[in-house]
């Protein structure tokens, strides 16, 4: 039979050890002397069971107080714990507010967004709309559409990232080799809207990211690239020299430019060529510089537009856009665009 000393001093023992602990851990392992399943608390309570009911109601009672007395103490030795390390976390972090403030640094602009956004004005300046659409594409938008046969290089999976789903068509699913898709997106919603016959030309870029299985330091595996499409009764190659000469002057700020148009092969348009750009003073001069790929659109893209090609004509080009911030800045590397050096793209902040 446990007397109230006995339990007094099983009481004033658990404060003794609780005040000891130094860490929650050591605290816990203490709480178990005397709460735990085997501690001295349990134990006395199992020892209930031997006595009568008289004496087990008295004991009991007496028990459950001193219970209750180590509870309180093992709690109150937690909150100090707690209360102790909240403290040293402040002290360890705390902040000198005498100290001068750090001035908040101005952001800036990314470089390929200033281009951007220049050619987006320098376009709408001249008459034409900005469209923006997907950059998950659909294989009959981004090749079909375009005139691009099924056995077309870029439609292997070293050359283009392919998404492991299907449109609701069944159409398998890409991420856009490029912004052309969007030419045809917005040219068949133009025929749609006004229909052909009394329809006002269709004058629109492109611009946006596009993606290609391609990394050096020229390339990257996405890039961004402006489209530009112009179809209607009487358009020429020559309006296309005149818009492209146009906006290189004012995209770079100068005169001293000169364009040549190289023959090539694109299956979207028919004639193609390459566009090239020359300097006629600074670093670059006496240079030709590939800059863009253009040419009359093809008979069957104009058809896949909703249009009759007996009747409706009209050229496209498309030009990268770092390859355009690169030549405007000076930058040798196109990996800087993306490394996120903060000496870098600082440069620009004010340009």
């Amino acid at each position: 039979m446990t007397t109230t000393t006995q339990l007094q001093e099983l009481v004033r023992e658990a404060r003794e050890r609780f005040e000891a602990s130094a860490t929650a851990a050591d605290l816990e392992n203490a709480k178990a002397s005397f709460l735990g399943k085997s501690g001295a608390i349990t134990a006395l309570m199992k020892g209930l069971a031997t006595l009568d009911p008289q004496q087990k109601r008295e004991q009991g009672a007496e028990i459950n107080l001193a219970k209750q007395a180590i509870e309180q103490a093992l709690q109150a030795r937690r909150d100090a714990l707690a209360e102790a390390e909240l403290q040293a976390r402040l002290a360890e972090q705390a902040i000198d507010v005498t100290l001068d403030g750090r001035g908040q640094r101005r952001g800036g602009l990314h470089p390929v967004v200033r281009s951007w956004m220049r050619i987006e004005a320098i376009f709408h300046s001249i008459g034409f709309e900005v469209a923006e659409g997907p950059e998950i594409e659909d294989d009959w938008t981004n090749f079909t559409a375009l005139n691009s046969p099924q056995d077309h290089p870029a439609r292997s999976m070293q050359d283009t990232f392919y998404v492991d789903l299907e449109d609701e068509r069944g159409q398998p699913l890409l991420l856009r080799t490029h912004t052309s898709p969007m030419q045809v997106r917005h040219a068949r919603a133009h025929v749609e809207r006004h229909g052909s016959a009394a329809m006002p030309d269709i004058r629109v870029i492109a611009p946006g990211r596009t993606y290609r299985v391609d990394s050096d330091a020229t390339h990257s595996p996405m890039f961004h690239q402006f489209e530009g499409l112009w179809i209607g009764r009487r358009v020429s190659m020559a309006d296309l020299k005149g818009v492209y000469t146009e906006f290189l002057h004012r995209f770079f700020e100068r005169d001293d430019i000169e364009l040549r148009f190289r023959p090539s092969y694109f299956p979207f348009t028919e004639p193609s060529a390459e566009i090239d750009m020359m300097f006629d003073s600074g670093p670059l001069k006496g240079r030709w510089l590939e800059i863009s790929g253009a040419g009359q659109v093809h008979p069957t893209v104009v058809r896949n537009f909703g249009l009759d090609p007996e009747q409706f004509i009209g050229f496209a080009f498309g030009s990268g856009i770092e390859r355009l911030t690169m030549l405007r800045y000076g930058i040798g590397d196109l990996r800087l665009f993306y490394g996120s050096d903060l000496r870098f793209l600082e440069q620009f902040h004010a340009a």
